[in-house]
């Protein structure tokens, strides 16, 4: 399989070596379980159907996640397998099936969606590092975007995630997100059933990045948007290698942000508490409903 799903065009073949990504073509999960850590309308009451994907087209020298989207961690499945894994989340009552780095398996995905298609909405959760060839496939499948904007400036997102595009390429995914998903949609119960959402991690002493950002959603995308912006920045990984980023977030930083948002005249959004910026709100990568 020669492989061009993500930004970086890798142009391998991953049944040789593998990408970027850090993944052959073989489909690797670590977790696939009820989750209750997303955003009120994503997880519920009853839980979000979550399959963490390992590997990642990013680097972020923080990742929270990184024993999986860098170590590589987790159990290789089948196509036939991922279709099972869609359907027993469904069977535990998940409120969607919660798709958490698919991109560099965006073939196998809408493969296994074949085989079977949930009753429920489908998440697709990303770093919004995605090449809109690949998002188009999957027009009329994915009913929610969530999506990431990490950073506006290439000198930020090349020393933070080795992504020195992705602003360029990110502001024209996102776009795309919404050309497919244009409405949010809910049910009666405030659960999403169709729409957009955008978060933004606020990193500590980068607020010049939360600005600009939260400036380009004002003026580039619909008056609709719903933006989630997080304070639950945890120093992990490499953030050690950057001092500025060695620290978590301090209240008067969030502060800042959320003036931001309300500056902007944002109408539509989630914010968190300080006390988000915990590791107990990572899930365990333990191979759990694999």
């Amino acid at each position: 399989m020669v492989c061009n799903m993500c930004p970086r065009k890798c142009n391998i073949d991953r049944s040789e070596k593998a990408g970027f990504c850090g993944m052959n073509d073989k489909i690797i999960i670590a977790r696939a379980e009820l989750h209750f850590w997303e955003e009120p309308c994503i997880s519920g009451t009853k839980g979000s159907g979550t399959v963490f994907f390992s590997g990642c087209p990013l680097k972020c020298v923080y990742c929270q996640n990184s024993d999986i989207s860098s170590g590589g961690f987790g159990k290789e499945i089948t196509v036939e397998r991922l279709s099972s894994i869609f359907r027993e989340l469904e069977e535990k009552g998940a409120h969607n099936i919660n798709l958490v780095t698919p991109t560099h398996y965006s073939e196998q995905i809408l493969e296994a969606l074949k085989i079977y298609r949930p009753n429920i909405p489908i998440v697709y959760n990303c770093s919004g590092y995605e090449s809109t060839e690949t998002l188009k496939k999957f027009k009329n499948i994915v009913d929610i975007y969530l999506t990431d904007i990490k950073y506006f400036d290439s000198d930020v997102s090349e020393k933070y995630s080795k992504a020195k595009d992705y602003f360029e390429v990110t502001s024209e995914a996102v776009k795309e997100m919404i050309r497919q998903q244009p409405e949010n949609i809910f049910d009666d119960n405030g659960i999403m059933i169709k729409g957009v959402i955008i978060r933004h991690l606020v990193l500590p002493l980068n607020l010049t990045q939360t600005r600009k950002i939260l400036e380009w959603i004002k003026n580039n995308l619909s008056d609709n948007v719903i933006i989630s912006l997080m304070s639950q920045y945890i120093p992990l990984g490499k953030a050690c290698e950057h001092k500025e980023i060695n620290r978590r977030l301090t209240t008067r930083e969030y502060e800042k942000a959320l003036d931001m948002f309300d500056e902007f005249g944002f109408e539509n959004g989630f914010m968190q508490e300080l006390s988000s910026s915990k590791e107990d709100f990572i899930p365990p990568f333990n191979l759990e409903g694999v």
